[in-house]
């Protein structure tokens, strides 16, 4: 016996999805908005697809009375900070963040509380509850920017990231507390199984995420945010990249750049561990459900999006 889900699904084609999404687009008047991270074949149909930062300005600014956001939970969160007249969907509620996962808002609120005097610049992976208790949000765009602004005598709590914040340390020279959180995606790459393909591929350029660990950040040729990667790869003269950060990325890469070659940086295991398991929670299938039954909804307490959306809005103006 089918399921309501099995039953909605076989009244279309699965060729059709797009053509019924779209459809649902135009009679919500809604805009989808994908993340890098997601599917080729949703990357293909948004009105959008960015990083976290141009995800959040672009929700910040749409006339859409629907957002659609496929990506993970706490960036429909965010969307809904901003919008919070506005229905937004997820396609699916379970499409979490590790790092999210690792900084629950009880915690964190201990952590500034033992910190009283500490500036708290919190990375945008977190809870609306978290962003509720930071003084600043930031995105792998715009961190470093962003802590440069910080007079030099204020002390700095960064969060969830430890991975992130070293980084930032080494490129601003600022010490900062650091929360002890990281990306399963970007904590996962071989440094060995790199090395080799580095060797396999002369000429070929590590790119990576500054979410990786830092022994994989030391060979890296070029460190930066996905939007930072894929206009690297458009402006360098080199033809072949090995990416270290999640693959769908690369789909963006090689619709820029078709004629260079880049190469996903292998996981430890032998796994598709470079891939995010929360951002792949979101199907075609997925995202023409939510749309046609106006469900999964982000709800927030009117609370939780007044304190939160004051660090979001002050990042936004500062970068």
């Amino acid at each position: 016996m089918k399921t309501e889900v099995e039953e909605i699904i076989s009244e279309v084609n699965p060729l059709n999805f797009r053509t019924e999404i779209l459809n649902l687009k135009k009679d919500l008047n809604a805009v989808i908005l994908a993340h890098y991270y997601q599917e080729s074949e949703i990357q293909d149909l948004a009105d959008f697809v960015g990083d976290s930062l141009e995800l959040a300005r672009r929700a910040a600014t749409t006339s859409a009375d629907v957002i659609v956001f496929a990506g993970v939970h706490f960036m429909a969160e965010t969307a809904k900070i901003l919008n919070p007249n506005k229905l937004v969907l997820l396609p699916d509620l379970d499409a979490g963040c590790s790092l999210a996962d690792d900084c629950p808002a009880p915690l964190f609120k201990n952590f500034r509380e033992e910190n009283p005097e500490h500036f708290t610049i919190t990375y945008i992976n977190c809870t609306a509850e978290v962003k509720a208790l930071s003084d600043l949000i930031c995105t792998s765009s715009n961190a470093e920017k962003l802590i440069r602004q910080i007079p030099e005598g204020k002390q700095i709590l960064f969060s969830p990231d430890r991975n992130l914040g070293a980084y930032l340390m080494k490129k601003t020279g600022r010490q900062m507390t650091l929360w002890n959180g990281s990306c399963i995606v970007h904590e996962t790459f071989s440094e060995k199984k790199i090395i080799n393909l580095l060797l396999e591929n002369p000429g070929a350029k590590l790119i990576a995420h500054p979410e990786c660990e830092e022994h994989i950040l030391d060979k890296a040729f070029f460190i930066g945010s996905t939007s930072s990667l894929l206009k690297y790869v458009q402006q360098s003269p080199n033809s072949k990249f090995i990416v270290a950060t999640e693959v769908g990325i690369i789909h963006q890469m090689k619709k820029v750049c078709p004629e260079k070659k880049f190469i996903p940086a292998p996981p430890e295991a032998n796994c598709a561990c470079n891939e995010c398991p929360h951002m792949k929670k979101n199907t075609l299938e997925k995202l023409y459900l939510c749309m046609k039954n106006r469900t999964p909804e982000i709800i927030l307490s009117d609370e939780i999006i007044s304190k939160a959306r004051i660090p979001i809005e002050k990042m936004l103006q500062m970068s």
